[in-house]
């Protein structure tokens, strides 16, 4: 019987009932000790399958799903991904050994080129996690035995069978992680749309003059959107929900108490919800001044704003992006989106003006964007527009280098 070392390419074996009559391999090489885990690894690896084959690729796709019960990273599946490469065809059988044996080199290439010490690092993730087993040889190679005939007697590497033995362990846990996932998105969509309406009803308010605590209200919200920027499990989302329902019942109930004692038509109380500023029309957006206009005058020359793509910005101030109405195309959806939520960051519509004056709307829009994107770093974000603005109307201020570091900071 003659030893293959890696000349089969790291191909799986699969063992015939021939192979019972050797002794197979529980313990590892080298100075590796025997652990609980390993017990209990090797109790699973070496139980009856529930089913007699399981597709390996669902099994996998169904550990990805499943992989924070058993604290596995992204580049540990990408090393198991690459073991069960070497297996042939697509099921697991219970009628046969399922060891993979490749070299180190060939493992290393179908991971997309890991270096050694990490790929052995994954490895021992792998079988910690009783994910896969070793099948150790003597002197700790991976290889095969064939006999005179050509068939393989014997092989030492890694065990595929746990995922055999535990496919439908994996199945109902990649089950309750979707559950999960679900939940949480239904939660986070509760809360958003619960923050909207209270900052709508709340803006109104406070636009309008009516009697309330619209202030407080508005830092409120700005709370719940400052922890609703961390990734926040369900019990948290929970309390966030109640949070912002509290919210929206205490701005609604100034809301329709002022309302309810308000006099005229549908038309007279419709009206007020419309902006009393003109908005800024398509038409008027992206005009730079021609060159030597506003030379002689008192009023600030504007910048316009459109020397940095609309889209670079949008990718920068991630956060505006669920106050726009739809998805954010042009400048004019842009800068109603910032002035919908300054109330909620605590600038005032005078605070918002002046900048809008100084700057230009649509240089105040990103302006804003980028204060709420940073919102917990500044403990008065009116404060720090109105000093943004003096400094943009002395010409020593641009927005260029915000909404940069925000990149830079987003992909670090």
């Amino acid at each position: 019987m003659t030893p293959v070392n890696n000349v089969l390419g790291g191909e799986c074996i699969n063992l015939s009932v021939k192979s019972n009559m050797h002794h197979i391999s529980s313990t590892p090489f080298g100075s590796r000790q025997v652990t609980a885990g390993l017990i209990q690894a090797l109790e699973a690896a070496e139980a009856a399958a529930p089913l007699p084959h399981v597709n390996k690729w669902e099994v996998f796709r169904q550990l990805c799903t499943a992989r924070h019960a058993y604290n596995l990273s992204d580049r540990d599946l990408t090393v198991l991904n690459a073991l069960l490469s070497f297996h042939q065809g697509n099921s697991l059988g219970d009628n046969a050994s399922l060891v993979v044996f490749p070299s180190n080199r060939a493992l290393a290439e179908r991971a997309h080129g890991m270096a050694e010490s990490t790929l052995r690092r994954h490895v021992a993730a792998l079988v910690q996690a009783g994910v896969i087993v070793r099948r150790d040889s003597p002197n700790g190679k991976r290889y095969a035995h064939k006999d005179r005939s050509g068939e393989v007697m014997r092989a030492f590497g890694f065990d595929l069978r746990p995922l055999l033995t535990r496919a439908g362990e994996f199945a109902s846990n990649a089950a309750e992680a979707e559950a999960a996932a679900d939940r949480i998105k239904a939660l986070r969509t509760d809360v958003t749309l619960l923050k909207r309406d209270a900052l709508k009803f709340a803006l109104y308010g406070q636009e309008e003059g009516l009697s309330g605590d619209w202030d407080g209200a508005l830092a409120d919200l700005m709370e719940v959107h400052k922890t609703m920027r961390r990734k926040l499990v369900a019990t948290e989302l929970e309390e966030m929900a109640a949070v912002a329902s509290e919210i929206l019942s205490r701005v609604t109930a100034w809301l329709f108490i002022e309302t309810d004692n308000m006099s005229g038509s549908d038309d007279d109380i419709e009206r007020p919800f419309q902006n009393s500023n003109k908005e800024p029309s398509d038409s008027e957006l992206c005009l730079e001044k021609q060159e030597g206009e506003g030379q002689g005058s008192d009023e600030p020359v504007q910048v316009d704003s459109c020397q940095l793509p609309l889209a670079l910005i949008v990718k920068a101030c991630p956060d505006l992006l669920p106050y726009a109405d739809g998805e954010i195309r042009d400048w004019h959806s842009f800068v109603r989106a910032a002035q919908f939520v300054r109330g909620m960051m605590g600038i005032s519509p005078s605070g918002y003006h002046e900048a809008s004056q100084a700057m230009g709307p649509e240089r105040a829009a990103v302006v804003t964007a980028c204060i709420l994107q940073r919102i917990s770093e500044i403990n008065s974000p009116g404060g720090y527009l109105r000093s943004l603005a003096r400094k943009a109307q002395e010409g020593q201020f641009s927005e260029g280098p915000m909404v940069m570091a925000l990149l830079n900071g987003a992909q670090s």
